[in-house]
């Protein structure tokens, strides 16, 4: 068996988990989420806890009951505390402001880019060259800050552009006569 999925899944106070068939919903203070189950594992809960069995020995049925203790424990810690991504923006001129649903970002070109935020997804611009992402979903949170961070990569030779928080970008020595 996977040595990811013999550790138990702690449920904490106030999470809901609910098992119908091959469904899982967890709800929590940060949301609801839900996800269906592979055929060859089985969700058991025992006591305050939460663990992965294959249902048969095979190599795929062990590799699945990894997967999905990774995605469910993911899921009780997005319901219970939720899961942000921190964005910053280097450039002259480069800004981002928060509207609504709606994240409005000046990045060097002819026209400001609107990205409409999908539901699930909070954004916030605590100054002109920070966004800060939040949601419930792991998988959602990070797809939303890619999305964001596509718009203008950080580029080597000055570095503007849209960067995660704790990233590193390389800086190229400019071309020499």
């Amino acid at each position: 068996m996977s040595r990811v999925a013999k550790n138990p899944i702690p449920l904490p106070a106030g999470v809901e988990f609910r098992l119908e068939g091959r469904n899982v919903t967890v709800k929590g203070a940060k949301g609801s989420l839900a996800m269906t189950l592979h055929a060859d594992i089985e969700v058991l809960q025992e006591g305050g806890a939460l663990k992965i069995v294959p249902r048969n020995e095979g190599m795929a049925a062990r590799a699945q009951s990894g997967t999905a203790r990774a995605v469910l424990a993911n899921m009780v810690a997005g319901v219970s505390s939720g899961f942000e991504r921190r964005l910053t923006i280097q450039g002259v001129g480069y800004r981002a402001q928060a509207q609504g649903r709606a994240l409005n970002l000046q990045l060097g070109f002819s026209h400001p880019v609107e990205y409409r935020l999908p539901d699930g997804v909070d954004a916030a611009t605590p100054s002109q060259t920070e966004i800060v992402i939040t949601g419930a979903d792991k998988q959602q949170v990070g797809q939303v800050a890619a999305e964001i961070r596509a718009f203008r990569p950080p580029e080597p030779y000055k570095g503007k552009g849209v960067r995660y928080a704790n990233e590193r970008v390389r800086q190229k020595e400019a071309k020499k006569k």
